[in-house]
């Protein structure tokens, strides 16, 4: 039985326009048999009463019966083409579709199996290729978490140096300033590397309680002193489960938080459901941001004038990571102004198979 099947493969064409050469071929061969059929069915009022002596049809052209025997042919025909070309379309577009929902997927998992080369000459060509593509990608993440990795203990390595000989210094407060710095410059130099390597690509998907995980966020800020609190959600628009990263998510809002606190004093978090989308609002009392920058502070290292102070300004990255993981975990990230004052993140999260516009903010 197998040694048929694989008989049968061979004799499928394996080019693009042996494929269609094949389809037109049969649609010609189904139609002419239709057309003959349908001649031999209705006899010789097909195309009007044979020559010779007998009655003849006044004249006028054709009667009713053989105009709608002509009708009748022709949809015969063109529903044969129909079909096969509707076949046809369904065969020949299979691989390229595969091939582009592989591509569509790549940025949210580039370490996935390669694909099957199947289809015609010309889509297993471009299947290899892309095979080939992906892996070299492969290969260029690995080479730059490598670098990474040694840039990483590089750069700490005076650091701890550094650390050990200011615990010796005899002036407590240089002791304590030259510590603030160090901290400062550890945690920049993890926030870079880390935005370098997107460690949070490979964590796997879940069903979060993004309420749950708020909550928690706000109470670890707390016990820091930090400013942070969670309001109720609307009435009837709690917030639905999330499929999704739930560390990576936790960074994301952690990073707004952060931005908040810095730059804003404080930061009001709220999550609500609305329209068919998750919406997760961190929200500061500070001066907001003018409208020409809204879209500029997302960009990787990008600092707005009023950041640009070694007391609160970061490098550029938290917003930026923010965007990126909200990206990557089939979201998005806006920004705006608050009517009050301040500045308003929100992080948008469609649920499956629902709108992805951005819905109206619940009246609190």
């Amino acid at each position: 039985m197998r040694w048929r099947a694989a008989w049968l493969r061979r004799l499928v064409p394996r080019t693009l326009y042996g494929r269609l050469a094949c389809l037109v071929a049969v649609a010609v061969v189904i139609s002419h048999f239709l057309a003959i059929k349908l001649m031999f069915e209705m006899g010789p009022h097909l195309f009007g009463p044979p020559p010779g002596p007998g009655p003849r049809p006044p004249p006028g052209g054709l009667d009713l019966l053989t105009h709608w025997n002509l009708w009748l042919d022709v949809a015969f025909r063109l529903s044969a083409l129909l079909l096969v070309t509707w076949v046809g379309v369904r065969w020949l577009a299979q691989p390229v579709q595969g091939l582009a929902d592989a591509a569509r997927g790549l940025g949210q998992d580039v370490r996935s199996p390669p694909l099957v080369e199947s289809g015609t000459v010309e889509c297993r060509e471009a299947i290899r290729v892309f095979n080939q593509m992906q892996a070299r990608i492969c290969r260029q993440l690995d080479e730059r978490d490598n670098f990474v990795a040694a840039v990483s203990h590089d750069l700490r390595t005076p650091l701890t140096r550094l650390a050990l000989r200011v615990e010796a210094l005899p002036d407590g407060q240089h002791r304590a300033q030259f510590g603030r710095d160090i901290a400062e410059m550890n945690n920049m130099i993890t926030i870079t590397l880390d935005y370098m390597r997107n460690v949070a690509a490979v964590e796997p998907f879940v069903l979060l309680d993004v309420e749950s995980m708020l909550a928690s966020l706000a109470d670890d800020y707390a016990a820091t002193g930090a400013d942070v609190v969670l309001q109720d959600c609307p009435a009837g628009q709690g917030c639905a489960p999330l499929h999704t990263q739930p560390q990576a998510l936790r960074r994301c809002v952690a990073n707004l938080v952060d931005n908040a606190v810095r730059y804003g004093g404080r930061a009001l978090l709220a999550c609500y459901t609305l329209d068919g989308v998750v919406c997760l609002e961190v929200a500061d009392d500070g001066a907001g941001v003018s409208e020409s920058e809204l879209q500029k502070i997302v960009q990787p290292f990008y600092r707005s004038e009023g950041s640009r102070n070694r007391h609160s300004g970061g490098v550029g990255l938290g917003l930026s990571i923010a965007s990126d993981i909200a990206q990557r975990l089939k979201g998005r990230l806006t920004l705006s102004n608050r009517p009050e004052g301040g500045l308003l993140a929100t992080l948008l999260f469609p649920l499956p198979g629902l709108s992805t516009a951005s819905p109206s903010r619940p009246r609190r």
